[in-house]
């Protein structure tokens, strides 16, 4: 990425949210109350993130492969242990609805790092790092909180997902470079939205819980936030020849 693209481009980049269609206003009108929980707590955070660097730049299709491809290693370890771990453990707090067959990515992410691999390597992420530590840990000690990743990451790719994954499909093609999978799901979209929602208002919580889950999804967020600032420092690699 070069110091312009990120310092600010010239006309700004839409918002992911300005992309929500009439199936997504039709869902919020029908949500449950915990998704309304939900969304109330983590939308500051949700527009933060959107007006980082790296956002803007991916919908303003600014963002490099390099970047693409080091955002795809660094979220694939959390995402295979959320697919590991998350089913049996949302299964015993309540959640049945849950169509986790169809929301995984990790063969998704296989894919696409495989295609991706002649480009060069980025360094480690520390904030991945920090994430999957602390996944494992909710896992093992409080999974309810665990719950709050699984929401915002999928219910992320989702809903402003599809958009970035066409800015970013757009951004490999000009480069030469295959599409991605990772944002791309083989079931309707409105159709995993509801499915996911009903498996959270499921959930058998305590209010101690209730407000933890709430609390870690704010937290889930802020390393969203910290990742896309490591993304947004990669310096922009030609590619190979």
């Amino acid at each position: 990425m070069t110091a312009t693209s990120l310092a600010g481009p010239a006309a700004p980049a839409a918002s992911i949210s300005d992309h929500a269609g009439a199936a997504d206003a039709d869902l919020r009108r029908g949500f449950g109350p915990r998704v309304r929980r939900l969304h109330a707590r983590i939308g500051k955070a949700h527009h933060q993130a959107e007006g980082m660097a790296f956002s803007r730049a991916l919908l303003a299709g600014e963002a490099t492969p390099l970047q693409l491809a080091a955002l795809l290693r660094a979220v694939a370890p959390a995402y295979a242990l959320l697919e590991r771990e998350a089913p049996a453990l949302a299964s015993a707090l309540g959640a049945t609805a849950v169509p986790w067959t169809e929301l995984a990515r990790s063969g998704a992410l296989e894919h696409d790092l495989t295609q991706l691999a002649a480009l060069p390597g980025s360094p480690a992420s520390p904030t991945a790092a920090l994430w999957l530590e602390r996944l494992r840990l909710l896992a093992r000690q409080e999974p309810h909180r665990l719950m709050a990743h699984v929401y915002v990451r999928y219910g992320g790719d989702l809903s402003g997902g599809q958009q970035l994954g066409r800015e970013a499909n757009a951004i490999l093609e000009r480069c030469g470079l295959p599409p991605l999978r990772f944002w791309a799901f083989d079931r309707p979209i409105p159709e995993l939205k509801a499915a996911l929602h009903e498996g959270f208002e499921q959930l058998d919580l305590s209010e101690e819980e209730e407000a933890e889950l709430l609390d870690e999804a704010e937290t889930a967020f802020v390393l969203t936030q910290r990742l896309l600032a490591e993304l947004a420092d990669l310096e922009a690699t030609p590619l190979p020849a």
